[in-house]
C-alpha cells in the first residue's frame, strides 16, 4: 500500500503533466487537472493516515531507479546548460558545468559505499510537507484553469500556452512530493533540480523581455544553490558510508559533515530566497498569479526551509546552528520592513512570504524542540493563508486592472466576495488565535529560551512580528474602505474553478485555526519530542496548548472574535439602514458635496475640493532603496561566517 501511494503521489503528477502538454482538447485538459487535484489530496490523507515508513524502491518493473536518476539528472543539467548558452548567460553555463562534472564523478569515479539504505524514507515532516504541496498545490492548479483563461483573453494570444503550463504546474507537485520523500541524497538533489528548471519555465511564461530577465535572475540563483548542494554530496561522499539522508543524521556532529552540511544550508537559502536572494523571488512576481501562489505557498521556497529543518539535527548544538538562526531572524525582520515599503499587492505578498521563511529558518537554527515544533506549524499555516491571499489578488487584479492596494479600496462594493475572502486571508495571518500567530508565539518563546548566545534573536521576532500588523492592517483597512454612494457595481461573477479554489482555502485557513491547538497537541508536539537529541520536553513550551483540557482555552479567543466581527456587522448594516440603504459618509471638516459624480466638500472661497485618502509606506525608512543594499552586505557576511567559520 505505501509503495502504491508514493507511487502516485510522484509519477500521477508527471503522467498528468505529460497528457496535458499533448492534449489540445481544453475540456479533457480541465477534467485531467481537476482529477490530479483531487487524488492527490486524497493520496496525501491515505499516506499520512497510513503513518511513518520505509520503502527501497531499488528498482521499477525491473529497471534500477538509480541509474534511470542519474540519466535523467544529467539529461536535466544539459537541457540547463543548453539553455544557458541560448541566452548567453555565462554564469549559468558555468554552473551547469560544475554540476555536470561533479554528478559525473560521483557516479563514474568515486568508490561505492557499501552501505544500502531506503530511497524512500515517510516521516511526520515529510508526510505534512506532502499534504501542504498535494493539497494546496492542487487548489492552485484548479484555480489556474479558470485564470489563465483569462488572462489569455488579455494577452490576445493566438494559440493557448495553457498546455505547456500546466505541464510544468503538475510536474511541479511530482518533484516537490519527491523531493520530500528521498532519503537518497542523488533523488534528493534531482527532485531539487527540477524544481529550479520548473520555477524557470513557469517565470518566464509570458514570454516578455522583463519576464525572460526575472525567470534567468531565478535560474542562476537557484543554480548557484544546485552547485553548493552538489559540492555538498561531493565531501559527505568521503565522509559518510552511504549518500543517504538517514545516514547523514545519524553520523553525529562533527567537523567532517558541517562544512558540507554549511553547503546544504546553503543551497536552502538560495532556494528559500533567504538575503542576499531575495531578488528572485519578487522578479518571480511577473508571471501568471497561479505560479506565484505555488512558488510561494507550497513548492520551491518550502524546498529551502524544508532541507534547512531536515539538517537540524547534523548541525546542533555548533556555531553553525547560532549563525543559522541569527541569518534567518535578520532576514524575517529586513523582509518585514520592506513589506511596509511596499504599495503593490504582489510584492507585500513576496515580501511576507521571504520574511515567515526566514522565521522558520531561525527556528531551525534556534534547534529547540519548541523551535522545531513553532516551524511546522508556520509551514502548515502559511500554505494555505499565503496561498489564499495570492489568488484573492490574482482575481482582483484581473477585475480592476491592478494590484495596488490602493487601488483596492472599496474593493469590498465591486468584488464583494473576494473582498471579504481577502480580509479573511490577511486576518489568519495577523490575527489571534489564528495558526500563524500561534506559531509565532512559539518561535518567540523558544527565542527567548535559546540561552545568552541568541540575545538578538527576540528583538528580530518581536519587532518583524511589529512590522507584519503593521502592513497587514493597513492593507485591510483598505478593503473595507468607503467609496462613493453612487457608484453601483455589477454583481461578482467568477468562473467556477476561480470561486472553489477560493472558498477551498478560505474553508482551510479557518478549519486548520479551529484545529491549531489539537494539531499543536497531538501531531507538532510528537514530531518536535521525536528529535531524540534534543532534552527539553516539549510540552513545558506553550502551556495553554499542551494538556488535552487546557488546549480548548483558546477557543475562547475565537468566540471573542467572532462576536466582535457579527456585532460589527449588525451594526453596519443598521447604519445603512438609518440612511436610507446610502452609505454612511465620512465627516471631512466641511461641508460635503458632489461634483460630476466624485465626492468631496466646500473648501475655501467655496471651491469644491475632491476627497482624497492614501495609506503612508514611509519609504525614507523602508524603502527598497534605502534597505536593499545595506541589509545584502549583511546578510553575506553571515552566509560567509556559516560557510567559512560553521565548522568551529
Amino acid at each position: 500500500m505505501p509503495e502504491f501511494l508514493v507511487f502516485l503521489s510522484i509519477v500521477l503528477p508527471v503522467a498528468a503533466a505529460l497528457f496535458v502538454w499533448f492534449m489540445p482538447v481544453e475540456s479533457l485538459r480541465r477534467l485531467v487537472v481537476y482529477g490530479t487535484g483531487a487524488v492527490l489530496a486524497v493520496v496525501s490523507i491515505a499516506m499520512a493516515m497510513q503513518g511513518s515508513f520505509e520503502i527501497a524502491a531499488a528498482s521499477l518493473l525491473g529497471i534500477p531507479l538509480n541509474a534511470v536518476i542519474v540519466i535523467l539528472d544529467v539529461a536535466l543539467l544539459v537541457l540547463i546548460l543548453l539553455i544557458a548558452l541560448r541566452a548567453a548567460h555565462p554564469l549559468t553555463v558555468v554552473l551547469a558545468l560544475l554540476q555536470i562534472a561533479g554528478i559525473g564523478w560521483l557516479e563514474f569515479f568515486a568508490k561505492a559505499h557499501a552501505a544500502v539504505a531506503p530511497n524512500i524514507v515517510a516521516d511526520p515532516l515529510s508526510l505534512i510537507m506532502v499534504l501542504v504541496i498535494s493539497i494546496v498545490g492542487g487548489i492552485i492548479c484548479i484555480y489556474g484553469l479558470g485564470y489563465m483563461k483569462e488572462h489569455e483573453e488579455h494577452l490576445h494570444l493566438t494559440r493557448s500556452r495553457q498546455p505547456r503550463f500546466f505541464f510544468f504546474m503538475l510536474l511541479f507537485l511530482g518533484a516537490m512530493n519527491g523531493l520530500v520523500l528521498a532519503n537518497n541524497l542523488y533523488w534528493l538533489y534531482f527532485f531539487w533540480e527540477v524544481t529550479t528548471l520548473c520555477s524557470f519555465m513557469l517565470i518566464s511564461h509570458d514570454g516578455t523581455d522583463e519576464a525572460k530577465k526575472n525567470a534567468m535572475r531565478a535560474l542562476w540563483m537557484n543554480m548557484l544553490g544546485g552547485a553548493a548542494f552538489v559540492g555538498g554530496l561531493l565531501m559527505l561522499h568521503r565522509s559518510l558510508n552511504g549518500m543517504y539522508m538517514t545516514s547523514l543524521l545519524n553520523h553525529g556532529v562533527d567537523a567532517s559533515v558541517l562544512i558540507p552540511v554549511a553547503l546544504l544550508c546553503f543551497a536552502g537559502f538560495t532556494k528559500a530566497a533567504q538575503l542576499p536572494f531575495q531578488s528572485w523571488l519578487c522578479g518571480a512576481m511577473v508571471a501568471p498569479t497561479p505560479v506565484s501562489a505555488l512558488l510561494h505557498s507550497s513548492t520551491m521556497v518550502k524546498a529551502g526551509v524544508y532541507l534547512v529543518l531536515r539538517l537540524a539535527p547534523a548541525y546542533a548544538g555548533t556555531t553553525l546552528t547560532i549563525l543559522i538562526a541569527l541569518a534567518g531572524a535578520f532576514t524575517f525582520i529586513v523582509t518585514s520592513a520592506l513589506a511596509v515599503g511596499q504599495s503593490n499587492g504582489k510584492k507585500i505578498l513576496a515580501y511576507s512570504t521571504i520574511a515567515n521563511l526566514g522565521l522558520i529558518v531561525a527556528c531551525a537554527g534556534i534547534n529547540s524542540a519548541a523551535s522545531i515544533a513553532a516551524a511546522i506549524m508556520i509551514i502548515v499555516f502559511h500554505a494555505v493563508s499565503k496561498g489564499l491571499l495570492f489568488l484573492c489578488v490574482g482575481a482582483a487584479e484581473q477585475r480592476i486592472g491592478s494590484r495596488d492596494i490602493e487601488n483596492m479600496r472599496g474593493l469590498y462594493q465591486v468584488m464583494p466576495r473576494t473582498a471579504v475572502v481577502m480580509v479573511i486571508g490577511i486576518a489568519t495571518m495577523m490575527l489571534p488565535p489564528f495558526g500563524m500567530l500561534l506559531g509565532k508565539w512559539i518561535a518567540l518563546e523558544s527565542a527567548l529560551m535559546a540561552g545568552p548566545a541568541m540575545p538578538a534573536l527576540v528583538v528580530f521576532i518581536a519587532l518583524g512580528s511589529a512590522l507584519t500588523v503593521l502592513f497587514w492592517g493597513r492593507w485591510a483597512g483598505s478593503l473595507l474602505g468607503a467609496i462613493e454612494p453612487s457608484l453601483n457595481p455589477p454583481a461578482e461573477a467568477q468562473e467556477r474553478s476561480i470561486r472553489m479554489s477560493l472558498y477551498s482555502l478560505t474553508a482551510g485557513a479557518i478549519i486548520l485555526s479551529l484545529a491549531a491547538p489539537l494539531l499543536y497537541l497531538y501531531v507538532i508536539l510528537p514530531i518536535g519530542n521525536s528529535y531524540t537529541y534534543l532534552r527539553e520536553d516539549l510540552s513545558v513550551f506553550f502551556s495553554p496548548m499542551t494538556t488535552t483540557y487546557s488546549v480548548y482555552t483558546v477557543y475562547a479567543l475565537f468566540v471573542i472574535l467572532g462576536a466582535g466581527a457579527a456585532w460589527a456587522w449588525r451594526e453596519a448594516k443598521r447604519s445603512r439602514a438609518a440612511q436610507g440603504g446610502e452609505v454612511v459618509l465620512p465627516y471631512m471638516s466641511g461641508i460635503q458635496s458632489y461634483k460630476d459624480g466624485e465626492m468631496g466638500f466646500t473648501g475655501p472661497m467655496l471651491a469644491f475640493v475632491k476627497a482624497d485618502s492614501s495609506n503612508y509606506y514611509l519609504r525614507r525608512l523602508f524603502g527598497e532603496r534605502r534597505l536593499t543594499i545595506p541589509a545584502n552586505t549583511v546578510a553575506i557576511v553571515l552566509i560567509a561566517l556559516f560557510l567559512f567559520g560553521g565548522a568551529l
